[in-house]
């Protein structure tokens, strides 16, 4: 198995950026269990429900719990969009919302 990630906009490119490299391996080390296992346990990718095909990978570090939205384009190819630091049990809705804006965007650009 496997899976292409691709990013759209900057969003996720900036946040990874920032982030020291003890988590930026974290980030990687999820990212590339996504790419090669066919079933990811709900404890990395998990799909959101009340969304049209938006999942959230979540990267568990000793400090911080992040989130970083994507969707599936084409089956194999995962597009990542935003990602955050949560704080709380509910996801912000400002962060769901330009993950939906930003999916609904890349297909319209696609077309």
């Amino acid at each position: 198995m496997e899976r292409k990630i691709s990013v759209y906009g900057s969003f996720f490119s900036n946040f990874y950026e920032e982030q020291s490299d003890k988590v930026k391996d974290k980030i990687d080390y999820v990212l590339e269990l996504i790419k090669h296992e066919e079933r990811v346990p709900k404890k990395f990718l998990k799909f959101l429900t009340g969304t049209d095909g938006l999942y959230e990978i979540k990267v568990s570090t000793v400090f911080n719990n992040i989130r970083i939205f994507c969707f599936f384009d084409d089956g194999q190819l995962i597009v990542l969009t935003n990602c955050f630091v949560k704080k709380t049990q509910k996801t912000p809705k400002k962060h769901l919302n330009l993950a939906i804006k930003l999916k609904n965007e890349y297909f319209l650009n696609k077309k």
